[in-house]
């Protein structure tokens, strides 16, 4: 029995090996709080000798679900994957949805642009760090714990957008089930519906990132890492993968 152990740990510490070896020795700069979700859009704007934009996911998702920017209004997941135009903002569409002088500040407005074209540019992140008083706190990504602070009342999530979203009736979130982790000594991870549902609804995950089935979808640590499944979201907008507790939860007997 403990040669099998042995042999098992050692065929698993070959394999991160292997994965790790390529950056070994090297180290990554990790983003700081002020940084963490923030996407450049530059699919036109250096091209027009405009900066990029520079999109914060940290105010938007402290007033909107998930659901309602990437399945309502129809922004991809993937960055830069839309290819939005300011033919499409002065329509309304994605960014101008919202951004028309009514629920947010007016895109069209020159005084304005720089608000999102600011790529390169030097930019103070106490709007943030004053923004965050009093949330509750995580220990990677943007410090905060958005589900947590969703749940004690801290921040109200918008989930319509009048003449965009349509009246959904609400569906019952399925109960927490066990995955199985296919590493020897690491948690199973315990999944929970109801959480996710609260940022993403159904629709933004299946069937599109996952099968509607369960199970029915395969997938590996190595494409999560690679912004694949739960990596969509999770250490780009979501908490990343530093903690592993966050995920995989179930006691080890």
């Amino acid at each position: 029995m403990k040669t099998r152990v042995l042999i098992i740990s050692g065929i698993v510490l070959l394999s991160v090996s292997v994965a790790f070896a390529a950056t070994f020795g090297t180290k990554k700069r990790m983003k700081r709080p002020h940084e963490f979700g923030n996407v450049v859009i530059n699919n036109y704007s250096e091209k027009e000798n405009i900066a990029p934009v520079v999109f914060k996911h940290w105010i938007h998702r402290k007033k909107y679900t998930c659901r309602v920017c990437h399945v309502d209004v129809g922004f991809a997941m993937q960055a830069g994957g839309t290819g939005i135009m300011e033919e499409d903002n002065q329509l309304g569409l994605f960014c101008g949805t919202c951004h028309n002088g009514d629920i947010a500040f007016n895109s069209q407005a020159r005084d304005n642009c720089e608000k999102c074209h600011s790529f390169g540019k030097k930019s103070s992140p106490k709007a943030f760090y004053d923004s965050i008083k009093g949330m509750p706190q995580a220990r990677f990504g943007n410090r905060v714990d958005w589900l947590k602070a969703e749940e004690n009342g801290k921040m109200k999530l918008i989930d319509f957008i009048e003449g965009v979203s349509m009246q959904r009736k609400a569906l019952d979130p399925q109960k927490d089930f066990d995955i199985k982790s296919t590493i020897l000594g690491m948690p199973d991870i315990i999944f929970s519906h109801k959480k996710h549902a609260v940022m993403n609804g159904c629709e933004l995950c299946h069937p599109e990132i996952f099968g509607a089935k369960k199970g029915a979808t395969k997938y590996t640590m190595e494409e999560i890492f690679n912004g694949m499944y739960c990596g969509a979201c999770h250490d780009k907008v979501a908490f990343p993968f530093y903690d592993c507790q966050l995920c995989h939860i179930k006691e080890v007997y």
